[in-house]
């Protein structure tokens, strides 16, 4: 089902809006941003009542979609997992998903968005935090999974991020997570305005960047998905890492239009 357009002005209205809380964002300090990302939606949202997440009608195929989609990302793990660890799973429809191919399936959120009728499988547990501090056991967790999150975060907050995921997992655990590539954005609504995010996408991604990230952090071993593949073979390492070495030799117009294909997301598996 495909969203009602919306015109040149409420586009305008909105990023204007959400510019202005994204600099909020930006210029906060963490003990700040423990109560803004908390609020900050909701203001968004109070100020932007034609915002597609409110207008959205409910769309149980799209839906489906969406949770197939995340699940085959995530097939070449389910055989051994026990515990799933979600980050930021919105309505929880994947992590009811989850329920049926793990023993313990944990929902991490800032918030419980789930809706008031949903029915919570009995191995299923969400965990409201402030985004910084999760009381779960350290080496508890077998496969983390976050999906289009990263980007939202601080910059300054994504080793804690990370170091917090490596924390939980066990020995040989998975993160896979998918964020937008840098290259092709931005992806939120200064797509329509600008060629660098001033939303709330604080931080867009190239592979490059994000397999530092997470080598820093204490992760392996990291490879790449392409077209919803997991690609182990060190070559597609290589050949990610090469492409996106010539990619950002164009002008930043050019890069953004010839990715609009090649570079959608970043999206890879990391081993502790």
């Amino acid at each position: 089902m495909c969203e009602p357009p919306r015109s040149p002005e409420a586009l305008r209205r909105h990023y204007e809006v959400e510019r202005e809380l994204a600099r909020r964002l930006r210029h906060s300090s963490r003990a700040e941003r423990a109560a803004l990302y908390q609020t900050l939606y909701t203001e968004l949202f109070a100020r932007v009542p034609d915002h597609p997440r409110l207008t959205r009608r409910e769309d149980p195929e799209r839906t489906r979609r969406a949770v197939a989609a995340r699940l085959a990302l995530l097939r070449p793990f389910l055989g051994r997992t026990q515990t799933f660890l979600e980050i930021a799973p919105g309505d929880c429809a994947l992590a009811f998903a989850m329920c049926q191919h793990a023993r313990e399936v944990i929902a991490v959120d800032i918030s419980d968005q789930t809706a008031p009728t949903a029915q919570r499988p009995p191995n299923f547990r969400l965990v409201v935090y402030d985004g910084y501090h999760l009381d779960l056991p350290p080496a508890s967790v077998d496969l983390a999974f976050s999906y289009q999150f990263l980007e939202h975060l601080h910059p300054e907050d994504v080793p804690g991020h990370l170091q917090l995921i490596h924390r939980l997992l066990r020995p040989g655990g998975v993160y896979v997570l998918a964020t937008p590539h840098r290259f092709s954005g931005p992806h939120d609504i200064s797509a329509h305005f600008s060629d660098t995010p001033e939303g709330f996408h604080l931080q867009e991604w190239t592979y490059g960047e994000l397999r530092t990230a997470l080598r820093q952090h204490g992760f392996s071993r990291v490879c790449p998905y392409r077209a919803g593949r997991l690609h182990a073979h060190p070559l597609w390492d290589t050949l990610e890492r090469t492409l996106e070495g010539i990619w950002a030799c164009f002008p930043r117009r050019w890069q953004r239009r010839l990715s609009r294909r090649l570079f959608q997301s970043v999206t890879v598996a990391a081993w502790k």
